[in-house]
């Protein structure tokens, strides 16, 4: 038994260098050629071809080689994002974490840079790739928010922008999904003061939150549930009036109708 393990760890450890050794012969295959003129240009085109391919280690050391030793390349810039590039390629927690610092290094070094945007775009996307689910922490979710609102601010006129505002869309509402489902628990153990709070800030906070005809109609329940029907009237026509589709629809309509037959009532008594 023991003759058998210490086989298998000995067959383990051949694998493991031969992988070294192919590791290391694949990274002396390309190297600059001697008396080249452009390096930089060699060393960039390079990385570019094996980003495109998604080989994210090799790329990176063609992109480290430019921005270590050649520090007045016009290849640098780009490079550096380059660099940015393949660690969100990577995409792991620490990857991701490199690709934020190399992107705001970026925006450091070259603020005026004519793809300062898309620097600026990658960092929010950075975040955004590390977005939890609703019900967990939405820490990242909100850095990517605050990223690409800035974004918008300073390069309204990029053709980035239809892309990050799809983004931005789709991260405030992970945020706003966050605050829904807290708002729909509050209203499913009644506790009703707690729901209309969070839907309430939630409308308010985000009038474009794509899910809001669910906020609308559980904060007009919860509102008719603590007897004020005249403040839940405006949320249920508004989810008539803003929604074709909706699996609420039909019962918001209903409202609708018995709540201004209610009113009318008691305005006439």
């Amino acid at each position: 038994m023991i003759e058998r393990v210490r086989h298998r760890r000995f067959a383990g450890l051949v694998l493991l260098l031969l992988g070294l050794s192919a590791a290391a012969c694949g990274a002396k295959k390309d190297v600059v050629p001697p008396g080249m003129l452009e390096a930089d240009r060699f060393l960039f085109d390079r990385g570019q071809d094996l980003l495109g391919r998604k080989k994210w280690f090799q790329a990176r050391e063609y992109f480290q080689q430019i921005i270590e030793n050649y520090p007045q390349s016009a290849f640098r810039p780009e490079a550096k994002l380059g660099l940015g590039d393949t660690y969100i390629g990577e995409n792991s927690t620490e990857a991701l974490v490199l690709a934020q610092n190399e992107f705001k290094e970026f925006l450091t070094f070259y603020p005026t840079h004519a793809r300062a945007d898309y620097a600026q775009y990658r960092v929010g996307f950075a975040h955004y790739k590390q977005m939890r689910g609703p019900e967990r922490d939405q820490s990242e979710t909100r850095e990517a928010v605050a990223e690409w609102q800035t974004f918008l601010q300073r390069y309204p006129n990029s053709t980035l922008s239809d892309e990050v505002k799809t983004r931005l869309r789709e991260a405030r509402d992970r945020l706003g999904d966050s605050e829904y489902g807290v708002g729909v628990f509050y209203f499913r153990v009644k506790w009703y003061p707690g729901a209309i709070d969070r839907l309430k800030a939630l409308i308010d906070n985000d009038p474009e939150y794509t899910r809001r005809d669910g906020a609308y109609y559980h904060l007009g329940e919860s509102l008719v549930a603590v007897n004020r029907q005249a403040e839940a009237l405006p949320h249920f026509d508004r989810l008539v009036r803003e929604f074709v589709e909706s699996e609420y629809l039909e019962k918001a309509r209903t409202r609708v109708e018995s709540l201004k037959a209610a009113i009318d009532a008691a305005v006439k008594k």
